[in-house]
């Protein structure tokens, strides 16, 4: 499993996949870090991947609330609200660039992303207590499955 926590650190909610990513690296799991527009991601992965992505969510949930979808190369199914989204600190949103990846047959074997529903992304602001809560559920959660999975050295 190759972990991939992406956002903007300097954004509030939007740094809850860096922090996840980082959390995970203090734990000795690796994790890497993505700041870039989503299209980016394509390079960091490979068809034959396992992809945990972790990224800050709106859909118009409860803030903190953690979402979990799947996509593989014969479902993607993002929900509407999030492929609509109007609020993306990275450009190329995150849908549009696993639908490029689609069309590319450049999927991973696996890709799973955790959307952390976020509230605050204003330039400055901290990661509100729902998010912050959130990220703590979700390392931890990662961590576990690592175990079981014996996926808890570091990647490549």
């Amino acid at each position: 499993m190759k972990v991939i926590g992406c956002g903007n650190p300097d954004r509030g909610d939007d740094s809850a996949g860096i922090e996840v990513a980082k959390r995970l690296r203090q734990a000795g799991l690796a994790a890497e870090i993505h700041t870039g527009d989503a299209l980016g991601l394509l390079e960091k992965w490979s068809d034959g991947d396992d992809i945990t992505l972790v990224d800050a969510v709106v859909t118009g949930a409860r803030p903190g609330t953690l979402h979990v979808w799947e996509c593989s190369h014969s479902a993607f199914a993002l929900p509407k609200a999030v492929r609509d989204a109007a609020v993306s600190s990275h450009g190329f949103d995150l849908a549009r660039a696993i639908e490029l990846a689609c069309t590319l047959g450049k999927l991973p074997a696996r890709l799973r992303i955790f959307g952390i529903e976020g509230r605050e992304f204003e330039r400055g602001a901290a990661p509100s207590k729902e998010v912050s809560i959130a990220i703590d559920e979700l390392v931890r959660r990662i961590q576990a499955e690592a175990r079981v999975y014996g996926s808890a050295k570091p990647y490549d």
